[in-house]
This record gives structure tokens, C-alpha cells and sequence, in this order.
């Protein structure tokens, strides 16, 4: 696992790639190097973690056997050694490390940009051809690593994280994305191609881009989610159970392979678990687990983390964290994503990531599955309002739920009071997630705006049912540019490596064609991924409702974070930024300190998005 960063210019200088490559150092703290070409204006650089052959032969930039072809690359590929078999039957391949560094740049000169779909694995990946002067950028097919881009007249760049890049252009060159500012409302996160600023840009999931003179010359995709949507459905439950088990133990299998101590990262849901016990049953030895308690006994899972990892008979390590411990994390946030980021649970994110790296380098984790088996509860939300005559009259339902003044029932409300069906989805993802919805933004934005396009219909071969829709909506969006940035960002900024392996493309696709009926049976959601678990673990250690990865922060903004509201939510404040209307915001903050706790995570997004106009 590594950061990359690089530009096409003949503004930049040598000692600017080196600027900018430094800045990543916590990506990689073994090696750092850089390849300039003042001739051809181009610059790659590259820190390095060290996960497999832990040599100098396998530093970056690297260059191809034959001499075309230099690259900066992040991230794992987990078939590599698939692949030299290969490349030795192509042309007699042989290679000079262990590294699947050298497999990558071998593999695009052997069959070009096509290589790019022999790879399993987790990329973000820049090849700068020689002879013909192009830069290509290739990003893998979810979206685990994150690439980003400025461009402006004949000025292209590139970075894995937008601190970089902001540290090679001058500030005075970045104007802010308010459609950004609108989607951070509504999501918690920045949407699609998008940054918070109009200049900086993402390279899309499953994407390649060549860039030639500064240029983008084209924007080519290589693989999409929708097109694995299949007609037809697995539905023998039976059968599922033993492939479902076969796809995921040979993801995690080849996600063990590494050079350095490796572990997991044990919640105690079923994610997670079912990660745990699969590796435990690929190991010979006990392998490490990792989990993180409050001694707010609401906030505490790790009694059920311990008592699988005691099943398993795993290696565990937890940690049991006070209050104060997860609100001294808060002030690391700004410096962790660059941009305002509204999901809070990057908090224990960062601190199991720290634990974590005092032992190992690499960890597996579970993310994916809420969304590829319908485990979240807002797919009920969908379903409820897929009922025409619940839809008809969600208006004065939503009116008489509002009136009754219980909490729950208002953020029932709330969710009843939806737009149109075109914006179905987004509003019961921003409703589940206790932020603004689209007519909130309205009325709050002093100059309102739509926000950054986001589709939520899809042209698949066949018609996803209310839950499914749900979730495939959160796949494309809330999966790639939240739960991911938040992985990748607070490992990283620890220098630990996290692994996927519920998102190996074969699992996805096969995944994606469970009939949903297997997904959530008899009002039980992820039902066949419990099936697949329950074939190592007892079902009675998951006979309990389910809880996210969390803080308890709807309390903290009351106490100890009360003055993130009095400083960045301030009269002046506001006004001074002259995004949002101040007599809005103080009368969200007076709502919630009388007692509508919901309202905090929209006080949580305000307050990054002021923070940010500060800094």
C-alpha cells in the first residue's frame, strides 16, 4: 500500500513532485522516490508500504523490462502470481522480484490498457508511456483506493489523497464546489467525480483516463456494477450457502498473502465475524483480532467481539476507550480527510486503525456486506414506500406523526415526508443518516443550488425490487465515496493497509444475482450471509439487534464537542462564511438542546463545513 502523486506541467519543478510525494509519507513511511523528466514536463512520485517483498527491488517508480514504461502504483493484486504464469507463457516473462509491482507494468506492456481486467484487487495506478507521451490512470473497479486530479489549461495532476495536490497548487488557484457543499448536506460526503473544489476531481471507480500535454484526452470505463446485473436469480438456498462460502474463503485466502503481520478487525457483527472465522479457518496458527469498546456500556460491543474471538481462539486485542479518549481523535478528522467529512464513526475508525498498527500491517475487514445482502434498516423504508397507498398519503401521515411530539415518531416523519419518487432514495438516505433533506437545504442555503448530479435509476437487465434499489443506490454511492474514503483515510494515516474481501469482484458479481429472498427472509436481513456464518460460529452469538460502528456523538455535541457548536456555528461565523442563514442554524441548535436529539448529525455536517471555510 502506497501514495502516489505526479503531474503533466511545465509550471512544477522537481523539488514540487518531492513537495508533494512528502506529503504522503504517512501512506508510506519505508521508501519515497520520484522520477522527473523536465523534457517531457513529467513528474511521478511515490511513498511505499511495504506489504510484499520487502526489498528496494521492488521501489517506485518503477520501470518497465523493456524500458517504454514508468509507474507509480497503489494498492494490491491479489492474482499476481495468476499472472506471471501468464506473462511466461506470452513472451517468456521472467521476473526480477517478488513483488506484484513489477507484474502490474509487465502486464499493461504485454496487452495495453486492456490488462487492467486480468487484475483482482484493490488500484489506483499511473504509467506514463514514453514513446508517446501519455499519461494513463487507472482506478479499480469499487472504488477501494482513492485517486484524485486537478486540471486547468495544460496543467494535470494527480494525487491519492487532496492534500498533495493542495500543497502543489497555490490556494488561490482552488475555488470552492457549492453543489459539493449542497451533496454534503444531503449525504454526509462528497458525490461521484466530485471534491470541494471545483478544480480537484476524482478518478471514477472502474474507470481509466489518458492524459496527453496536461490534457484529458479521453475517459474510458472498464467496468461497471450495473453490467453484472444478471436475469437470472440464484435461488437455491443450499447451493448459494456452498458457493457463497467458496467466493468469500478464496477472497480472504488471497488477501493473507503478505509479507508482514497480518490480523482483523472484529466488531462482533457479522461482517466482520464471518472475515474472522474464515481467515481463523485458512490459518495455521492463532491470527490477530482487533476490537474497540466504550465504557459507555450503550456504545460497548466488545464483550461479543471477545467472546467469538474466544470461540475462534484468535490472538484478540481490545480496547476499552473513555469518552475522552474518542473526543481527543476529533481534531485529527480535519487533517484526515481534507474536506468536511460528515460520517463520525471515522472516530473508532482511527483509533481500532492505531491499535491495529502496534502489531500488524495489514487487516482484513468486512465492509460491504450491509450492502451487498440488504443489511441496513432504511431497505424497510423502501419497501414501505414502494406501497402506493402509504406513498399517496405519506404527507399527512408524516403532518400527524410530527404532532404527536415523540422523537421517534418525528424522525418517522421526516422520512414519510418525501419528495418525489425520482428523489426517493437519496431523501431515505439522508433522513436514515439524520441529515438535511433537499427541501431543508432550500430553505437553509443562502444561494441554493441542486448539488452534483446523482442518478438514482439505473438501466439493468432486470428490475431490482424497492429493497434492492436501495441498497444498489448505496453502492454506487454511500460504499465508495463514505465507508471506503473512511477506511482508506484512517488506516492510512496510520500506515496500516485494510483489505476488502466481501468486495472481490467475483463475490460482488456473484452477490449481486442472490435472489433478494435469500437476502432478507422472514423479516430477517443478510439472512444467507448468516447462513454462510452460522457454519462457524453459534447463532445464539448473534442473537441481538444490530448496531453500527459508532460514537456517541448526538450526546458529546451537548458536553465536551458543546464548543464545536459555540465556535463554528457562531453568529459571526456563519455570516462571515454566508453559506447558510444563521436564523436557521440557531434554531436547529435550540431544537437540539431542548431535547431533539436527531438533529445532531446536521449540526455535525454544518460544523465541518464552517470549520473547513476557516482553515
Amino acid at each position: 500500500m502506497c501514495g502516489i502523486s505526479g503531474f503533466i506541467s511545465s509550471q512544477y519543478s522537481k523539488e514540487d513532485l518531492e513537495q508533494m510525494t512528502n506529503v504522503l509519507q504517512h501512506r508510506g513511511p519505508d521508501a519515497g522516490a520520484a522520477f522527473f523528466d523536465e523534457q517531457s514536463r513529467i513528474g511521478l512520485g511515490h511513498r511505499r508500504l511495504s506489504i510484499i517483498d520487502l526489498t528496494t527491488n521492488a521501489n517506485q517508480p518503477y520501470t518497465s523490462q523493456c524500458g517504454g514504461y514508468k509507474m507509480v502504483f497503489n494498492g494490491e493484486i491479489y492474482n499476481y502470481k495468476e499472472i506471471i504464469k501468464e506473462l511466461k507463457f506470452k513472451h517468456k516473462f521472467e521476473p526480477k522480484t517478488n513483488s506484484d509491482t513489477e507484474v502490474v507494468l509487465e502486464a499493461f506492456a504485454t496487452w495495453g490498457a486492456d490488462f487492467v481486467n486480468k487484475l483482482n484487487g484493490m488500484f489506483a495506478i499511473a504509467i506514463w508511456d514514453i514513446t508517446k507521451k501519455e499519461l494513463l490512470l487507472f482506478r479499480d473497479r469499487l472504488g477501494i483506493k482513492p485517486l484524485y486530479y486537478y486540471q486547468k489549461d495544460d496543467c494535470f495532476a494527480f494525487a491519492s489523497e487532496i492534500k498533495a495536490l493542495v500543497s502543489l497548487v497555490e490556494k488561490e488557484n482552488l475555488t470552492v464546489n457549492f453543489d459539493t457543499i449542497t451533496d454534503l448536506l444531503h449525504y454526509g460526503y462528497a458525490t461521484g467525480n466530485s471534491s470541494i473544489y471545483n478544480e480537484i476531481r476524482k478518478v471514477e471507480s472502474g474507470n481509466y483516463m489518458q492524459v496527453a500535454n496536461g490534457i484529458i484526452v479521453k475517459n474510458n470505463s472498464f467496468w461497471k456494477i450495473e453490467d453484472i446485473v444478471q436475469k437470472e436469480l440464484f435461488s437455491n438456498e443450499d447451493q448459494v450457502v456452498k458457493e457463497l462460502d467458496h467466493k468469500i474463503s478464496n477472497a480472504v485466502a488471497q488477501r493473507m498473502l503478505a509479507d508482514v503481520p497480518l490480523g482483523t478487525f472484529l466488531s462482533g457483527g457479522i461482517d466482520s465475524s464471518l472475515i474472522t472465522a474464515t481467515a481463523q479457518k485458512l490459518s495455521n496458527s492463532p491470527i490477530n483480532t482487533f476490537s474497540i469498546g466504550f465504557k459507555d456500556q450503550k456504545q460497548d460491543e466488545s464483550k461479543y467481539a471477545k467472546e467469538i474471538a474466544k470461540t475462534l481462539k484468535t490472538n484478540h486485542n481490545e480496547l476499552i476507550l473513555s469518552e475522552q479518549d474518542a473526543i481527543a481523535e476529533v481534531d485529527k478528522l480535519f487533517d484526515v480527510f481534507d474536506e468536511p467529512f460528515g460520517d463520525s464513526s471515522a472516530i473508532p475508525t482511527l483509533l481500532v486503525c492505531q491499535m491495529a498498527k502496534k502489531q500488524i500491517t495489514v487487516a482484513l475487514s468486512g465492509d460491504g456486506g450491509d450492502e451487498l445482502f440488504l443489511g441496513y434498516g432504511m431497505y424497510n423504508w423502501a419497501e414501505r414506500l414502494s406501497n402506493s397507498l402509504l406513498y399517496t398519503l405519506r404527507k399527512p401521515i408524516s403532518k400527524s406523526l410530527n404532532i404527536l411530539g415523540n422523537k421517534k415518531y418525528k424522525r418517522g416523519a421526516l422520512v414519510l415526508n418525501a419528495p418525489s419518487k425520482q428523489h426517493l432514495k437519496s431523501h431515505i438516505f439522508s433522513q436514515e443518516q439524520y441529515l438535511f433533506s433537499k427541501r431543508e437545504i432550500e430553505q437553509l442555503l443562502i444561494n441554493p443550488n441542486k448539488g452534483n448530479l446523482i442518478l438514482e435509476e439505473f438501466d439493468l437487465s432486470r428490475t431490482l425490487n424497492p429493497m434492492e434499489g436501495q441498497a444498489f443506490f448505496d453502492l454506487k454511492n454511500y460504499l465508495k465515496d463514505d465507508l471506503l474514503v473512511k477506511v482508506d483515510r484512517s488506516s492510512m494515516f496510520h500506515s496500516l493497509e485494510v483489505r476488502v474481501p466481501l468486495l472481490d469482484h467475483n463475490v460482488v458479481s456473484y452477490a449481486m444475482n442472490i435472489a433478494p429472498q435469500l437476502k432478507y427472509k422472514n423479516g430477517e436481513s443478510k439472512y444467507i450471509l448468516k447462513q454462510v456464518l452460522y457454519q462457524y460460529l453459534p447463532k445464539a452469538l448473534f442473537d441481538r439487534p444490530k448496531k453500527g460502528f459508532s460514537v456517541p456523538l448526538s450526546k458529546w455535541l451537548k458536553t465536551d464537542l458543546k464548543y464545536l457548536i459555540d465556535t463554528f456555528l457562531s453568529k459571526t461565523r456563519v455570516e462571515n462564511a454566508g453559506i447558510v442563514r444563521f436564523e436557521i442554524v440557531n434554531s436547529l441548535i435550540q431544537r437540539y438542546l431542548k431535547g431533539e436529539d436527531y438533529l445532531y448529525n446536521r449540526l455535525w455536517m454544518l460544523i465541518q463545513i464552517h470549520r473547513f471555510f476557516e482553515t
